[in-house]
């Protein structure tokens, strides 16, 4: 019996999936949107936008509407009513799925395989066979301080290193534009700046359009272009703070930095005044 072969591997460095080049299709534009669970409305008359490899923070009181908003933008759900548009494609499941990339709270790697094949998961779905998966993911792994715990299990894993592979295993998926939901939400605030510090510098090495959603304000003027703040649900934008300086830029003197303080301030009133 014949058998179809399995597709190569992806080249190393340039993680990005086929017909959908990490430098097109990658801005998102959000109008008018609004979703609603029933009676409940979680969104309401929302308007954002990202340009390419544009990092967008949204910050908001638990319960506006920031993870579903997320969900929303992938397609996972349709929304009630607005546009939502990833490249230019609107339609949910067949288009922006396809150009999206998801990263939940929690890692969710799985126990049973190494580090090296939890961050190859999204090529072996595609078809590439594991060893070809594993070279080209490899590289990656020294890039991103994992370099020796290729075949170790998630639980031999710190926190951060398993975070660090649920990053990978995101990009290795080959989307131009990457959802980031609270990635350090389970750390320890040490671990958190550390890991926020690398995400900037991994953003930088390997740049996408990111939406990330955090509760942390200073998390978010650090590895943000610009930041959105959302008002209580129904969520809403009330206010929009960017830090002029680059991203990946040392963390200690940054979030100190009289500019850094001056924008806090702004993002955590907008953030009271939202809220009421």
């Amino acid at each position: 019996m014949q058998t179809t072969p399995e597709a190569p591997a992806a080249e190393p460095h340039s993680i990005s999936q086929p017909g959908l080049p990490a430098d097109a299709g990658t801005a998102l534009a959000i109008e008018g949107l609004e979703h609603s669970f029933g009676a409940l409305r979680a969104i309401a008359g929302l308007d954002l936008a990202a340009g390419p490899r544009e990092v967008l923070g949204i910050v908001g009181p638990s319960g506006c509407g920031k993870s579903t908003l997320l969900e929303l933008i992938a397609g996972l759900r349709e929304p009630t009513r607005g546009r939502i548009a990833v490249g230019g494609a609107t339609a949910a499941a067949g288009e922006r799925l396809a150009r999206c990339a998801y990263m939940p709270q929690r890692d969710l790697l799985l126990p049973w395989l190494s580090a090296i094949d939890n961050a190859a998961l999204a090529l072996r779905n595609r078809g590439v066979r594991r060893d070809a998966a594993r070279r080209a993911t490899a590289p990656l792994f020294e890039r991103f301080g994992l370099a020796g715990f290729e075949h170790s299990r998630p639980g031999e894993l710190s926190g951060g290193m398993r975070q660090r592979v649920a990053f990978l295993r995101t990009l290795m998926a080959g989307k131009p534009v990457l959802l980031l939901d609270e990635p350090f939400a389970s750390l320890d605030a040490l671990t958190r700046g550390e890991m926020q510090e690398w995400l900037a510098g991994a953003l930088v090495a390997e740049p996408r359009t990111v939406v990330l959603v955090t509760h942390d304000v200073e998390e978010a003027l650090y590895l943000s272009d610009r930041v959105a703040v959302l008002s209580a649900r129904p969520g809403r934008a009330v206010a929009e703070v960017s830090f002029s300086s680059p991203r990946a830029r040392p963390r200690p003197p940054a979030i100190t930095s009289p500019e850094f303080a001056g924008l806090r301030e702004r993002a955590l009133a907008a953030l009271a005044e939202g809220s009421r």
